[in-house]
C-alpha cells in the first residue's frame, strides 16, 4: 500500500474541494447573503489543509487497485464531511448528521433529503447543495484529474474505482484526456439544458440548479413540490429528455463527436435502456389514464415519472403513491435496475442485468446440453469469465448490505415499506421512495443511526461498493 501517494491524492483533492467552495461566497456576493462566509471560511482551511499535505510530491507514485479504491472511498467521505460544516455554521442545517446526510446524498446524486422547507434555504445554500449533485455526477475524482496532475499517466485505477459500471475503459490513450473529453461533453449538455429552460421562461438560478440536478441525475430541487411547482408541461419534457440523455453512457457521446454514428447506435445497452423506457411509459399510462383528463397528460407524467426513476434522478411531477398497485411496482422495479454503465445514473446499470441474465441462459442451456460450448456476449463481445464472476460477487454483496440495511432501520420505528424504499432508494441512488419517505415526504423523521447507515449504502450505491467495503478491510492496508 503506497498510503504516501494516498495522502498526496486526498491532499490534492482537499485543495479542489477549498476552491470549489468560493463558488457560494460569489454567489452570496450577488444575492447579498451572510451565509457565504461560513463557505468561505470552510474553503480556505481546506485550501491551507490540502496545501500542507500535498506540497511534497512522494517519490513512488505507484496506484494500484488498492490504493485507487482507498483514495476514492476516502476522497467521497471526507468531501461529503467537510462540506456539511457551513451548513451547521450557518444554522440552515444545524444538526451535522442531518448535514452529513445531505452533503452525501448531494455527491452521490441520490437526492434523498431531510429538509422539510427548501424554499427556506439561502440562495447560497441551494446553489452549493445543487452543484454537489453536478460534481458528484460525472465523479469528483473524475474532476480533479481532468485539471490537477495526480499520478501522471497512473491515475486509471482511480477512473476504475469511480466511474459507475462493470467495465471501464479509456477514450484516449491519455487518463487526464479522458476526464477532460467527459467534462467537456457533460458541461456541453447541462448549458444546453439551461439555454432551453430559459427559453422556456424558468428563471436564471433556476435554470441552472434544475439543469445540475438533471445532469448529475441527483434530483435535489429547488423548490418544496420539486419540478411540479412549475405547472409547465414545456418544462417536464425538456427535463425528461435530458434526464434520458443523461443516462445514456457518455462514450456514446464521444462516438458521436467523432463520427462513429452509426456504431453509437448499435450499442446493445442503449437498446435495452431505450426499449425499457419505452415499455415502461405505454404500460404505466395505460394503467393511470383514468386519473387524468387525457392521453397526453398521462404520458407527460408516466414518461417524466420512468425518466426520472431508471436514471435515478428522483425529481418528482406528480405524487405516484397515489396510482395504482401495478404502476408503483414498476417504478419499484426501476429503483433497482438504474441506468446506463459510463452515465451519472446509479442503480445496479443496465449492463450488469443484461450480462447477469446472459449468463444464467447460459447456465440454463449448458445444463440441458452438457457437452456444449456456451459464452456469453455483450455488444458483440464475449464477456471474460473475471466480469462474469465480479458482476455475481456484486449482486451477493449488494443483496447483503441491502438485508444488514434494513434490519438496522427495523430497529427504529419505521413501517417496513417506508423502510424498505429508504434502503432501496439510497442504495440505487434515487432519492424518493415511498410513504414516509415518499415524493411528498422527505428522511428528517429518521433516527440518526438510520441517517448514518443510509449514507454509507448512498456512497456504496455510488461506488459500485468495493470500494467502500475495500476501505475498511485490513487486508487493504498492509504492505
Amino acid at each position: 500500500m503506497n498510503r504516501r501517494m494516498i495522502v498526496f491524492a486526498i491532499g490534492k483533492l482537499l485543495s479542489m474541494t477549498g476552491l470549489l467552495l468560493f463558488i457560494p461566497v460569489m454567489i452570496s456576493f450577488i444575492y447579498h447573503e451572510s451565509q457565504g462566509l461560513y463557505f468561505g471560511i470552510v474553503g480556505a482551511i481546506l485550501l491551507l489543509l490540502g496545501f500542507l499535505i500535498s506540497r511534497k510530491t512522494p517519490k513512488k507514485k505507484n496506484i494500484y487497485a488498492r490504493e485507487g479504491f482507498v483514495i476514492v472511498a476516502l476522497s467521497w467521505i471526507l468531501v461529503s464531511a467537510f462540506s456539511a460544516i457551513p451548513y451547521v455554521l450557518s444554522g440552515e442545517i444545524p444538526h451535522y448528521v442531518d448535514a452529513f446526510f445531505e452533503m452525501v446524498s448531494g455527491f452521490t446524486t441520490t437526492g434523498s433529503s431531510i429538509l422539510t422547507n427548501i424554499e427556506g434555504m439561502s440562495h447560497t445554500g441551494l446553489f452549493w447543495r445543487s452543484f454537489t449533485h453536478w460534481i458528484g455526477g460525472m465523479g469528483i475524482l473524475v474532476f480533479v484529474i481532468a485539471f490537477i496532475p495526480i499520478a501522471s499517466g497512473r491515475s486509471m485505477h482511480i477512473l476504475k474505482a469511480e466511474v459507475p459500471g462493470p467495465v471501464v475503459g479509456k477514450l484516449v490513450s491519455k487518463v487526464r484526456a479522458t476526464a477532460r473529453i467527459l467534462y467537456v461533453i457533460y458541461a456541453a449538455l447541462t448549458v444546453i439544458e439551461i439555454v432551453l429552460l430559459l427559453f422556456g421562461g424558468m428563471p436564471l438560478f433556476d435554470s441552472i440548479l434544475n439543469a445540475f440536478g438533471t445532469a448529475g441525475t441527483g434530483g435535489f430541487a429547488i423548490k418544496n413540490a420539486s419540478i411540479a411547482a412549475y405547472h409547465s408541461a414545456y418544462f417536464d419534457v425538456v427535463i425528461t429528455i435530458f434526464m434520458i440523455l443523461f443516462g445514456i453512457n457518455f462514450n456514446l457521446f464521444y462516438f458521436i463527436l467523432i463520427g462513429k454514428v452509426k456504431d453509437a447506435l448499435r450499442s446493445e445497452e442503449l437498446h435495452y435502456y431505450l426499449g425499457i423506457i419505452a415499455l415502461c411509459i405505454i404500460v404505466i399510462t395505460c394503467n393511470v389514464l383514468p386519473m387524468y383528463k387525457n392521453v397526453l397528460e398521462a404520458l407527460r407524467y408516466a414518461g417524466f415519472t420512468v425518466a426520472s426513476t431508471i436514471t435515478t434522478t428522483g425529481f418528482v411531477v406528480v405524487d405516484y403513491g397515489k396510482w395504482p398497485l401495478l404502476s408503483q411496482m414498476i417504478i419499484l422495479v426501476l429503483t433497482f435496475v438504474g441506468a446506463s454503465s459510463g452515465s451519472t445514473g446509479g442503480g445496479i446499470k443496465i449492463s450488469r442485468i443484461v450480462m447477469y441474465f446472459k449468463s444464467a441462459r447460459k447456465e440454463l442451456k449448458k445444463a440441458l446440453h452438457p457437452h456444449s460450448v456456451q459464452t456469453v456476449e455483450f455488444e458483440n463481445q464475449p464477456i471474460d469469465g473475471n466480469v462474469i464472476s465480479s458482476i455475481q460477487g456484486y449482486l451477493v454483496i449488494y443483496l447483503i448490505i441491502f438485508v444488514v440495511s434494513l434490519l438496522i432501520l427495523s430497529c427504529y420505528k419505521i413501517d417496513f415499506t417506508s423502510a424498505f424504499s429508504a434502503v432501496a432508494t439510497c442504495l440505487n441512488n434515487v432519492g424518493p421512495g415511498m410513504n414516509v419517505v415518499g415524493p411528498v415526504g422527505n428522511f428528517s423523521s429518521l433516527s440518526d443511526v438510520s441517517k448514518l447507515v443510509l449514507s454509507f449504502d448512498m456512497l456504496a450505491g455510488r461506488l459500485e461498493i468495493f470500494p467502500m467495503l475495500l476501505l475498511f478491510a485490513p487486508s487493504s492496508w498492509r504492505k
